[in-house]
C-alpha cells in the first residue's frame, strides 16, 4: 500500500469519514472539454451523519475501476476559492468568461460542502495534506 493510500485510510479512521459508491457508475464525458469517455461515480462521503454526494469523473486510465478514498480525498476542493477575481488570477482563467464562472461557482459549491463535512479547521488542514 503507498504512502498517499496510507494516510487517506489513517485520516478516514480517525474522523470517522466513509465513502460509499451509489448505483452504477455511467460511462460519459464528465469534464465540458473532454474529448474521451470516463467512468463517472456517484458517491457520497459521510461524517458523524453528515453527508455529502457528488458526482465523481474517474481517471480514464483507471477504467471503470471505483475510485479509492485516497483518489476521492486528493481530488477535493480544501481551500476558500474566495472572489471570482483572485479565483481567476489563481488558475490562470479569464475573468471576462462564462466558463470560468461556471467553473468557480462549482468549486465553490463543493467547498462549501466539504466544510459542511468538515467544519473543524484542523481536520480541513489535516484533509489538505492528504492530496
Amino acid at each position: 500500500m503507498c504512502e498517499e493510500t496510507k494516510k487517506a485510510n489513517l485520516f478516514a479512521k480517525k474522523y470517522g469519514v466513509k465513502l460509499t459508491v451509489v448505483g452504477e457508475p455511467e460511462y460519459k464525458r464528465y469534464f465540458p472539454d473532454d474529448k474521451e469517455q470516463r467512468f463517472v461515480f456517484k458517491l457520497r462521503l459521510t461524517r458523524e451523519g453528515r453527508k455529502y454526494t457528488f458526482n465523481f469523473g474517474q481517471s480514464i486510465a483507471s477504467g471503470s475501476e471505483e475510485p479509492t478514498l485516497y483518489d476521492v480525498l486528493a481530488c477535493l476542493t480544501k481551500y476558500d476559492p474566495e472572489d471570482f477575481d483572485n479565483f481567476c488570477g489563481d488558475y490562470g482563467y479569464d475573468t471576462d468568461s462564462r466558463k470560468a464562472e461556471k467553473i468557480y461557482k462549482a468549486v465553490c459549491k463543493e467547498f462549501e460542502a466539504v466544510k459542511r463535512l468538515f467544519p473543524e479547521e484542523e481536520v480541513l488542514n489535516e484533509l489538505a495534506e492528504i492530496a
